[in-house]
Formats: structure tokens, sequence, C-alpha cells
């Protein structure tokens, strides 16, 4: 059993982590810089990154090398630091997790390489596979108990990450973004991911999305999620990581307008459509992993909300489907919280 398996057979609901970016703002990153070169050239701030989760509650935290690619560090001429980087910032969570005292999963965050895969793309599985393998192996020698697909589109992609991670002989999850009308950029619906996670030899250890538009709008893809488990008979954990509300343009920067009892709220019921590891993405900040955590540990688990309820307590959703042909409430002006 797998360090991540033996913590969620124990606790049955883990804590994830917040949002990377928004925190990483907040201590000076400027727009358009590549977060994971402060791995190096910044450790204190990736540590102290790390430690907002731990402190707030988290069983789990991502670490900073989203963007860690080839591809994707070329863009900032550092493809040739790909392993250095990505090394750097497991090393630093396996830091950070092992001074808290308890149990914490650290998870290699491992992003999508923004090219375009498939008939319409430039880049070939065997080429996505290989930069996923250079990632995977060294944020698994850097210490990460897991690696951590996330806000992948295309069924392409994911099925490369796969591939490489099965030759890093390393264990992952994965997340899809369902941004656009409930569905990936690329296209698929909550139920497709299911079908893909059901053909592959290496599965994940869970699998569910992240970042997409609100909670309110993830929360029904959750729902779509469990729906589909149930009809493939396919027992794998699902995962829950929503934004904090609606990014809104004040002042001259993004800010998500979700407050913590909001992002309580929609712990409380990711975990009643079936979500077994629930946490934040974009804007989730310390004070709405700490609301989550008091939720999760203080209300019960009760019945399957519904799309009313969801709308009720987190607001509108952005779009009439969600994604599997089932419309939801019509959408709102106003937004609770």
């Amino acid at each position: 059993m797998s360090k991540f398996n033996k913590l969620l057979s124990e606790k049955t609901t883990l804590l994830a982590d917040g949002a990377t970016g928004t925190n990483l703002f907040n201590m000076g990153m400027e727009a358009g810089e590549a977060p994971e070169l402060w791995n190096v050239d910044a450790p204190e701030n990736i540590e102290k990154l790390y430690q907002f989760a731990v402190d707030s509650g988290s069983d789990l935290f991502l670490t900073n090398s989203f963007g860690g690619n080839a591809s994707r560090m070329k863009l900032h001429n550092a493809q040739d630091r790909v392993y250095e980087l990505n090394f750097a910032a497991a090393k630093l969570g396996r830091k950070v997790a092992d001074a808290s005292g308890r149990e914490i999963i650290v998870a290699g965050s491992v992003g999508p390489t923004g090219e375009i895969m498939g008939a319409v793309g430039t880049l070939s599985h065997e080429d996505a596979s290989d930069m996923f393998y250079e990632q995977a192996v060294a944020l698994m020698e850097g210490g990460c108990d897991l690696l951590w697909l996330e806000t992948i589109s295309a069924p392409e992609e994911y099925l490369a990450a796969a591939d490489a991670f099965a030759r890093a002989d390393a264990p992952w999850a994965g997340t899809m973004s369902f941004d656009t009308a409930g569905r990936t950029m690329m296209g698929l619906k909550p139920a497709d991911l299911v079908q893909l996670i059901k053909g592959i030899e290496n599965k994940p250890l869970a699998f569910g999305a992240n970042c997409g538009v609100g909670a309110a709008d993830l929360l029904r893809t959750i729902s779509g999620f469990a729906d589909a488990r149930k009809e493939l008979d396919l027992d794998i954990p699902i995962i829950s990581k929503g934004n904090a509300g609606i990014p809104k343009y004040v002042e001259g920067a993004i800010v998500y307008d979700g407050t913590p009892e909001l992002m309580g709220n929609y712990a409380i019921m990711a975990r009643n459509l079936g979500a077994s590891i629930i946490g934040g993405c974009c804007g989730t900040m310390p004070e709405h992993l700490v609301a989550m955590r008091k939720s999760l540990d203080t209300i019960p688990a009760g019945p399957r909300p519904s799309f009313e309820d969801i709308e009720a307590a987190l607001g509108g959703f952005s779009s009439k489907t969600d994604g599997t042909g089932e419309a939801a409430p019509a959408r709102r002006n106003r937004r609770r919280g």
C-alpha cells in the first residue's frame, strides 16, 4: 500500500493544499516570471508556501513544479534545468513535511506541456512522455511520495503522462480542468475522463478536477464523476480542487471573491458528492484552508447535494449545461458569499 493510500484509508478524507500562484504573487513574484526558478533563487519563499498548507491543516501539498517540464521551461531559457528545478521543489517539500511532526503527503505537481497533441498538434506521444518522464524522475528522487498531474485538458496528454509515470515506477494522481460549459478545453466531459481511466493500465491512485471556473461549477463536475464511476464500477478516489470563487479585476490585480465560509461549505458539499481528496486551486489562501479543515472536522457527512443546493450555497453556475447533458438551474445574477 502506498503512503498516500495508507493515509487515505486512515482518515477517509484528505485535505489538500490551496493556490500556488496566488500565494507567490503575494510574496512578490512578477507576472511572467517562472515560479519554478524560485525553487533555487528564493527557496525560503517556497518553504513558506508549503508551510502555509501544513499550518492550515492540509494532509497533502503540491510542489512548486507545475510548469517544470522542458517545453514550458524553454520559454525562460531554462529547458536544461528541468532536473535541477524539480528536484529542488521536491527536496524543499520533503524538508517541510518531515519537520511537521505528522504524516504529510508531498505530491509532485506536473502540469501540461503547453503544446497541442493529437492529429492537429505538433507534439508526439513519445516526446510528451519523455518530457513527463524527465520531470517525474527528478520529483521522485527529490523526495515526493507520488506525482500529481493537474490542469490537463486533452486525453492524449493524460495518457502520455500515465506512460511516463509507469516508466518512472511512480505512483500518481491526475486531474483535468473542466472550464468550458462543463467540459475541458478539448471537449471532454466528466464521464469521458472516467472512461479514459478505465482503459489505462497504469491507473492513477486518484482522479478528479481542479481549477475551472468556480467552486459551484467544479462540484457539478464532481457529481458527474461520481455517477460515471458508479456506472463503470471504477473504485478510485475522487479529487476536488476548486477555485476560491470567481476571479475579478480589482485595482490592477486579480482577486477571487470566495470567502473562507464559502470554501468551508464547498468542502462539505464536495465530500457529500463523493470526493475523498479536497483542496483549493486559484485564489485559495491559508484562511480558506483553515475554514475547510474546520468544516471537514466538525460537520458530519450528509446527503448528496442537488444542483439547487450547490447554487444556493455557492452561487450560480457559469453555464446552463453541466457537461453531461443535464441542465443546471438558470443562472442568477447574485452570488452568495
